[in-house]
């Protein structure tokens, strides 16, 4: 198998391989576009999203800087707030719902290395999607890690590290992320 097919199967494959690298020297290049486009011409900025993101919805803005790893795994719905600094390493598909809204400095992360130094030596990666659903709001310097599902009407806490899944109607924080209380749910999702 390619090490894109074994990143695409959930299974370990090595991030040096010569296609992996291309990809994501194409992701820095559509970042700096984007980031290079004056911060008031949400026009061109909206242009440039959904050129180089999977899809994007109306009314979507991030602020500089914004970079990803492969930006065609980013699925962003309408409504969209993203603030300063926000990283997305999308190896893999990062689906955000609609009306949500992500704090400074937050990373979203698809990707991990093994605890073997040997694995890590040998460029080694496993990589899993994120979800993240609709009318949530995540606060700055937030980490989301792979494989999380972040559910619908869900707060999580400034400088959370979420680890595990997230259900509806949740406020979370800590690190790791826990659940704090139930939230009310004022709208029809």
């Amino acid at each position: 198998m390619k090490e894109l097919e074994k990143l695409n199967a959930g299974m370990e494959y090595c991030y040096a391989d010569p296609m992996l690298i291309k990809r994501k020297e194409q992701a820095m290049a559509w970042c700096r576009e984007y980031n290079d486009i004056p911060e008031d011409d949400y026009a061109a900025q909206h242009l440039q999203l959904k050129k180089m993101l999977g899809s994007v919805g109306d009314r979507v803005w991030i602020a500089r800087m914004f970079n990803c790893d492969c930006c065609k795994n980013v699925f962003i719905g309408n409504c969209f707030t993203g603030n300063f600094n926000l990283t997305i390493l999308d190896i893999r598909e990062v689906w955000i719902g609609n009306n949500v809204m992500i704090g400074p400095n937050t990373l979203i992360s698809t990707v991990g290395h093994p605890l073997s130094p040997a694995g890590r030596r040998n460029y080694m990666a496993i990589a899993k999607p994120v979800r993240i659903g609709n009318d949530v709001w995540i606060g700055g310097n937030v980490t989301i890690l792979p494989g999380v599902t972040i559910g619908n009407n869900v707060v999580v806490a400034a400088g959370a590290v979420v680890a595990n899944d997230v259900p509806d109607n949740t406020l979370v924080g800590g690190v790791p992320a826990k659940k704090i209380k139930d939230i009310d749910n004022d709208v029809d999702l």
